[in-house]
């Protein structure tokens, strides 16, 4: 019904001079998750034993070198229109403002905290050189001033109260440099003014010892204070004596010590002379001034709530006798969104004002601010909701600050969940962990160039009378079909939601437009009303009603319909409507509500629309794979989920469980829990391995994505080939090793599907990338490029379908997704045709594929003299063809240095060729390869057994004496390892 985008089979199609035609659905895309293909062997013990007698291992092969991984990431869509592209700027350019500001805001907090830090450290020093200078006085007999002072502040019990300051910042010490200028007195005994960067010392400025009193009693930021000091009152020992009685720290409480008030920096400075003189005196007057406990200058500051500072203004109503919010027994949920006719002037401020006024009640949730208004998804404390909606709705007169805002301007104002969540239950699985107040440059991403006039937008239509007009369309649609007459003069009922939501849940009658994202909606209208007359009844709805608002503005004023109508306050309105005012009522929506918090969906009837993205059974459960670096969005069914751990696939379900991450179900309609890191570990050892193959799989890293899809498609169009495609743990190593080369250059002798060519592309990219390649590589002229020969034309067209899907969408799931529809297209994949095809991958490396009659004749015309066949040296080549020549082919490559570097690799597969080559090799004469055991009477199926049979122990024998030559020749250094059927490693010296 929908128009599609040009895919990429037709691009690959129209290289390969081929029509391939589209078709294929999710179905078998869920599918592909079967399971991974088996290694080879199932026995390392006869392997090994072969393999210590044809090795070398060399330090250039096992050199330590850091393991790589590649990271590839999808392409953005095509289908994005310019609206989409310049909302996504105008969204950059806002998180590019909004960086930047916490940026300057975190170099202000770094740069505080160097000083603070800087302080701290000078004061560390001068302790210890404070020390050392008393063990020196003690044996020379005298005592000097101590390079700081020590005060002690004492808070009044206002302070102490209004503040709520705790047993440290009601009295507590703190230290204050002297600085070498402090002894130099004026005649009348006041401290000399210095320059600026004096006044930075606490003991000579009012405004810095104010800072420092800040610094270690940060709750007084928050009043305005008045400072006096005095001196120490001392014991018989110089111990300093602390009133006990909280009525003298008030007011003139402590004139007993003979305070005077702080009110300029020359109050200062002589408050800390006096302080000096005292001990000075003092020492003067104990008869042994190392034994006194006072040692050194000490000042008493007393801090006192003034008395003239304006009072803060009172909270506001709405806050009045509110809960706990912590103590709140269920959290509910909630959305609401808001369209200002005049808009948002300053949504940066609108947002830092959301934060603060929601910030009492604990709310979590997620919320955009944009010029055009708010929308947002939250939950709140059930004990506080009452008071969390005055807020969003109270005017200035009633003390409220957002009317404004929000207030009268949310569309059926705030939809509310009929059903709160335990508490017990949101810790489990909470929607929210936190509450996220964005500014975006819209509050939906529409897509659109132009904004419309969202107070223009059809008929809110109450979620009672939507209702109505439902079943009433219904019951005349049957009698129409019973009667056998067309159905016509029914209303359009449009589902303005994305594929992944009308999946599991939709309303009796109702169309979904089946759009991935929403900004995909305009052309999907377009074609769907192009022949409905402009005063034909239209009814939409959406999940809160945002969505509709726009749909029916774009409706009404674009395509110029008369007679539109949207549900009032979504889906959600809708629900609880219905269950507050007519809950014997049957509801017109079935299965499961899509919503976009941690929940995903609340099940509204036990109808089970949705499709298993993974065996294809209906289910109504919708979850994110647990994977953190997949997160896929699906439809899975309990069975499914249990069997994958929560995740979309077998290289998911592996990361999950060697990652031990616990797969926290957070399905609708299924309870969940969670465990501590510690339970999670233990449900990653449950796993039981059959073999040490699988046992090495499970605790490596998973394959990408497509890489399965490759193996998929091989069985699907080259069956009797499956076995030959790499697979998982050699892909791997293939892989790291073009990652580890030189320049990233690999020649291929065998492509088959493109399994291990994809593997070396990835490769060659990462060594491009690290090694700092300016230029995409090339043929010629050096740099990441991968060459791989075939002479089969069928393969060559799978291989070159795989390796554009590569190209155009990467390793990941948009690949695999795109490999997957290969299968589900009417006549596959066609064979190749030409001579070659060239693709670019991550803009940074190239990949040929080119058909050949004669690989080694091919071979050997590059590693000629002739200038029009020469190529760039390779860093690797992997021979996996012509089992009969393997010698030849690496005598051509250890010739010369035209086509492999020295110090290249040689990689050759299938060199224990199914494990025959041990019985070649212990029988000393080889296995036997005669017609012998072929008798006229078999039968034909056994006569092909014997014939397979009798060609298995043929090319055992020539890679026997291959191995065996190989590794006898001083040009090159062999390891040979035992993966899937062999894979020796050959370096040129």
């Amino acid at each position: 019904m929908f128009p599609r985008s040009t895919s990429i089979y037709s691009r690959v199609s129209a290289k390969l001079g081929t029509n391939v035609r589209l078709g294929g659905n999710n179905l078998d895309y869920g599918r592909r998750n079967a399971s991974l293909s088996l290694l080879a062997f199932t026995s390392p013990s006869t392997p090994f034993q072969y393999i210590s007698n044809h090795r070398f291992a060399t330090p250039s092969i096992l050199s330590s070198t850091p393991l790589l991984s590649s990271n590839t990431s999808s392409e953005p869509s095509s289908t994005s229109t310019a609206g989409a592209a310049f909302h996504a700027s105008a969204n950059q350019q806002i998180a590019h403002r909004r960086n930047e500001l916490n940026r300057k805001k975190r170099e202000a907090r770094q740069k505080a905290l160097d000083k603070d830090r800087e302080r701290n450290l000078r004061l560390r020093n001068l302790f210890l050189e404070e020390n050392g200078k008393q063990h020196g006085d003690e044996a020379g007999g005298s005592f000097g001033v101590p390079p700081m002072f020590a005060v002690k502040v004492v808070s009044c019990r206002t302070l102490r109260t209004e503040l709520k300051m705790n047993g440290r910042e009601k009295r507590g010490r703190m230290f204050v440099e002297r600085p070498d200028f402090f002894s130099q007195l004026d005649h009348d005994g006041t401290a000399t003014t210095k320059s600026n960067e004096d006044a930075e010392y606490a003991c000579t400025s009012l405004k810095a010892l104010k800072q420092t009193i800040h610094e270690f009693f940060r709750r007084l930021k928050k009043s305005t204070f008045i400072l006096s000091a005095s001196l120490p009152v001392l014991d018989e020992e110089g111990n300093v004596l602390m009133s006990d009685d909280e009525e003298e720290d008030e007011g003139d409480g402590g004139s007993k010590m003979g305070t005077w008030a702080l009110e300029s920096d020359e109050d200062v400075q002589n408050a800390f002379v006096e302080a000096e003189q005292f001990f000075l005196q003092h020492q003067q007057q104990s008869e042994d001034a190392t034994a006194t406990a006072m040692k050194r200058p000490t000042l008493i500051l007393h801090v006192t709530k003034d008395p003239n500072a304006p009072e803060p203004p009172p909270p506001p109503p709405y806050l009045n006798d509110m809960k706990d919010p912590n103590s709140s027994p269920t959290m509910t949920m909630l959305s609401f969104y808001a369209f200002p006719p005049n808009g948002i002037p300053d949504p940066d401020s609108t947002a830092d004002q959301l934060k603060r006024l929601w910030r009492p009640f604990r709310a979590l949730g997620r919320v955009y601010v944009a010029t055009e208004g708010v929308n947002a998804q939250m939950s709140v404390p059930t004990n506080v909701l009452s008071n969390f909606l005055q807020c969003c709705t109270f005017t200035p007169e009633q003390g409220g600050e957002l009317s404004n805002v929000l207030g009268t301007y949310m569309e059926n104002g705030i939809n509310i969940d009929p059903i709160a969540v335990p508490m017990d239950d949101f810790r489990d699985n909470p929607a929210f962990r936190n509450i996220h107040i964005r500014v975006r440059s819209q509050i939906v991403a529409d897509g659109l160039e132009q904004s419309l006039d969202w107070q223009s937008a059809g008929y809110d239509m109450p979620p009672l009378e939507w209702h109505q007009k439902l079943k009433e369309a219904r019951e005349k649609a049957l009698a129409q079909h019973e009667n056998g007459e067309d159905a016509d003069a029914l209303p359009i009922v449009l589902d303005c939601r994305n594929d992944y939501e009308t999946q599991v849940g939709k309303f009796e009658l109702a169309e979904p437009l089946n759009t991935v994202n929403f900004r995909d909606s305009w052309e999907v209208l377009k074609d769907r009303l192009k022949d409905v007359p402009k005063d034909a009844p239209i009814m939409t709805y959406c999940t809160g009603g945002i969505r509709c608002v726009k749909v029916n503005a774009y409706l009404t004023q674009e395509l110029k319909y008369t007679n539109v109508s949207r549900l009032a306050g979504g889906v959600i309105g809708y629900d609880r409507t219905l269950n507050e005012q007519s809950p014997d009522e049957e509801s017109m929506f079935k299965g499961v509500n899509y919503v976009f918090d941690g929940r995903m969906g609340r099940r509204i009837t036990k109808d089970q629309l949705g499709t298993c993205f993974t065996c294809g059974s209906k289910t109504h459960l919708v979850s994110n794979c647990k994977n953190e670096n997949c997160h896929k969005r699906m439809v899975q069914c309990e069975f499914c989920t249990d069997s994958f751990f929560g995740t979309c696939s077998e290289g998911c379900k592996r990361r999950v469980v060697n990652a031990g991450m616990t797969p926290m179900k957070s399905l609708v309609g299924k309870e969940t829990s969670s465990t501590n890191s510690d339970e999670s570990v233990e449900e990653g050892d449950d796993v039981v391995y059959s073999n040490l193959d699988d046992y090495s799989s499970g605790h490596s890293s998973p394959s990408p994505s497509l890489l399965s899809e490759i193996e998929a498609n091989t069985v699907e169009f080259l069956r009797s080939g499956a076995h030959m495609v790499s697979g998982a743990q050699q892909g791997s190593l293939l892989t790291t090793l073009a990652s580890m080369s030189r320049e990233g250059r690999i020649l291929e002798i065998g492509t088959f599907t493109g399994y291990a060519t994809a593997c070396f592309l990835e490769g060659a990219a990462i060594a491009g990338r690290l090694n700092g390649a300016d230029n995409v590589g090339s043929r010629i002229g050096g740099g990441p490029f991968v060459l791989s020969l075939e002479r089969d034309t069928r393969a060559l067209g799978v291989a070159a379908a795989h390796l554009e899907i590569m190209s155009e969408f990467g390793l990941d799931e948009k690949g695999a997704e795109e490999a997957c529809k290969l299968r589900s297209q009417d006549g596959g994949v066609d064979d190749f045709e030409g001579d070659s095809i060239t693709f670019t991958y991550s803009n940074i490396a190239r990949c040929e594929l080119r058909r050949v009659s004669d690989a080694l004749a091919t071979l050997e015309e590059m590693a000629s003299d002739n200038p029009s066949s020469q190529v760039a040296p390779f860093d690797i080549v992997f021979v996996d063809a012509d089992k009969t020549r393997l010698i030849e082919y690496v005598n051509t490559l250890v010739n010369n240095d035209r086509v492999l570097k020295k110090g290249g690799l040689i990689l050759v597969d299938n060199v224990l060729w199914k494990g025959l080559v041990l019985d070649v090799n212990n029988n000393g004469s080889g296995c036997d390869s005669s017609d012998e055991g072929v008798s006229d009477d078999d039968s034909t199926e056994s006569k092909e057994v014997i014939r397979k049979n009798r060609r298995a122990r043929k090319l055992a024998n020539k890679m026997q004496r291959f191995n065996s030559a190989v590794v006898k020749d001083d040009r090159v250094e062999v390891l040979m390892l035992p993966i899937r059927d062999g894979l020796s490693l050959i370096r040129k010296r």
